[in-house]
């Protein structure tokens, strides 16, 4: 055995070389480890830990999984699915957690935040959360644990056989773009045009930065239809039962440009995988024809207060919940159900270009 696969000077080199003697590898999976960012629709508890407004860590959110743990959702998120089918045996936990240290951090850390956004200003109302630099930051610093565990020859091999994913984007349109009042940069005030340019332009850096961190295999999920969400169907009330135009537009506007920007980051740097999850294309599908997934609702909140979409505030103790969370596409004003997320989870598995372009994440992981 090549006792150059770990740092041999660390304690825990030894125990990552003495794991590869027994089983093979330290890491028995296709994806050696599983980096998330992003924001409440990825998130797993890091606002938990932070004095933010936006939390999920009450009921009735995680109904279905058991108890409340800051998933803003009645069970799983997309990257829960999507890492319990890609073989990780336990969800891959919150950054700030006290108990994802020591050998945890080996198989990958969810750094995601509710609220968070692209830009650092995004989001602000909800006083603390996490934006996509400050994620970057302590995936920088879980990296340089990662090296002092195991070595940086180890620690690089891991990196370029992990699957990173990243969903973000849309609290820059809803809690920025879209509430002047409460931004520094409104829609009365910036072009549409000229705000998603600063969002791609962030993003450029985030991406580059993340690469040069040492991450090879990436999931970058574009915005999903906006104005379709309970929020913005009661906020809205003039749209009858259609979904409000301009949101969908602003993000249909961001979800060119960041295809382009993939585009020319994977020619850039072509020792990596950029691939686009066309989330919109995907929801969209399931709000329009949601009869046959078998849902029997696709625009109210499962989990509801006030408003005729059940979008007017936010899930919690007072709320009202649906009998049957499987035949709602929404569990609250702004996120999926865990059914809904199952088969988003799924097609950005195996979907096809219209889903997942230039390959899906098997594909990704034969890869590896």
């Amino acid at each position: 055995m090549d006792m150059t696969f770990v740092n041999k000077n660390t304690v825990l080199g030894i125990l990552c070389f003495t794991l590869f003697t027994l089983f093979g590898t330290c890491f028995s999976r296709a994806f050696t480890a599983n980096f998330v960012f992003g924001d409440s629709l990825v998130e797993v508890g890091n606002n938990n830990y932070i004095p933010s407004l936006s939390r999920a860590n009450y009921v009735p959110n995680g109904i279905d999984f058991g108890r409340p743990t800051g998933r803003f959702t009645n069970g799983r998120t997309i990257v829960d699915i999507i890492g319990q089918e890609l073989g990780f045996k336990t969800f891959t936990p919150p950054y700030l957690a006290p108990s994802t240290t020591g050998p945890v951090i080996l198989r990958g850390i969810n750094y995601a935040s509710g609220s968070a956004g692209i830009l650092n200003n995004t989001g602000k109302i909800f006083i603390a959360r996490i934006n996509m630099d400050a994620q970057i930051d302590n995936f920088a610093n879980t990296r340089q644990d990662i090296i002092t565990m195991i070595g940086l020859p180890s620690a690089i091999d891991l990196l370029r056989t992990s699957i990173f994913s990243i969903t973000i984007g849309s609290n820059d349109f809803i809690n920025n773009y879209f509430t002047p009042v409460l931004s520094d940069s409104g829609h009365r005030l910036i072009p549409p045009e000229l705000f998603v340019g600063s969002m791609i332009s962030r993003y450029r850096l985030q991406l580059t930065r993340l690469y040069n961190l040492g991450a090879r295999r990436i999931v970058v999920v574009n915005v999903g239809p906006i104005g379709c969400i309970p929020y913005q169907r009661d906020s809205n009330p003039s749209l009858g039962n259609n979904c409000a135009n301009s949101p969908n537009l602003m993000a249909q506007l961001f979800n060119s440009q960041l295809r382009g920007l993939l585009t020319e980051l994977g020619a850039r740097f072509q020792d990596s995988n950029f691939l686009y999850a066309d989330a919109f294309h995907i929801v969209q599908d399931i709000v329009q024809n949601h009869a046959s997934y078998g849902f029997e609702n696709a625009d109210s909140a499962c989990c509801h207060i006030a408003g005729r979409y059940g979008g007017l505030f936010p899930c919690g103790p007072p709320s009202s919940v649906c009998v049957d969370r499987s035949k709602y596409v929404f569990w609250d004003s702004f996120h999926p159900s865990e059914a809904a997320n199952s088969i988003i989870a799924g097609r950005l598995l195996n979907g096809d270009a219209d889903d997942i372009w230039p390959i899906n994440i098997r594909e990704l992981e034969r890869l590896n």
